[in-house]
């Protein structure tokens, strides 16, 4: 399953590929919950983490509400699971690269949020940039958020309440 879900976003989230469950299971990073918890606790979206915690409940939201009320988008640039990114194939993301850039051409999404460095280098075919504020791609503010599942959440939460800041 290739999961996006995407018309007119606010916020264009964009992962580098799915692992093998969540792919699965038809929902982004559904395999370990804490991006979910993250968009919760940062007030991206306003649903109770027990909900979030629940595959059925979970895929649900995603397909409900993840768009059709918050305006939330996900895309991967690459759309094959893989248990780590190690396994992934040398310039794999070409096809991404031009899929992404249609979809925020079409979309115009206010803020792509790139959840780890290594989607928006993969994406850029940058090597040297920051976590944080990016160039603009077309008229969309760029952001490069630290992935979710490494380090302290507290980073992740105020980095989402910036993004969060740009699209109020």
């Amino acid at each position: 399953m290739i999961f996006y879900k995407i018309h007119k976003p606010k916020i264009l989230f964009v992962g580098i590929n799915p692992h093998p469950g969540s792919f699965k299971r038809g929902v982004p990073f559904s395999n370990n919950k804490t991006f979910w918890y993250l968009l919760a606790k940062a007030g991206i979206i306003n649903e109770d983490l027990k909900n979030l915690k629940d595959d059925k409940k979970l895929k649900e939201f995603y397909l409900k509400k993840f768009n059709s009320i918050y305006k939330l988008g996900f895309v991967n640039v690459i759309n094959r699971p893989t248990h780590d990114i190690t396994e992934l194939k040398h310039k794999e993301e070409k096809l991404g690269q031009k899929r992404i850039s249609l979809i925020i051409k079409k979309e115009k999404p206010e803020v792509i949020c790139f959840v780890g460095k290594i989607s928006y280098e993969k994406f850029s075919g940058l090597k040297k940039f920051s976590f944080g504020w990016q160039d603009k791609i077309i008229s969309s503010k760029v952001f490069v958020m630290h992935f979710p599942l490494h380090g302290k959440a507290i980073i992740r939460i105020k980095e989402l309440k910036k993004i969060k800041k740009e699209i109020l």
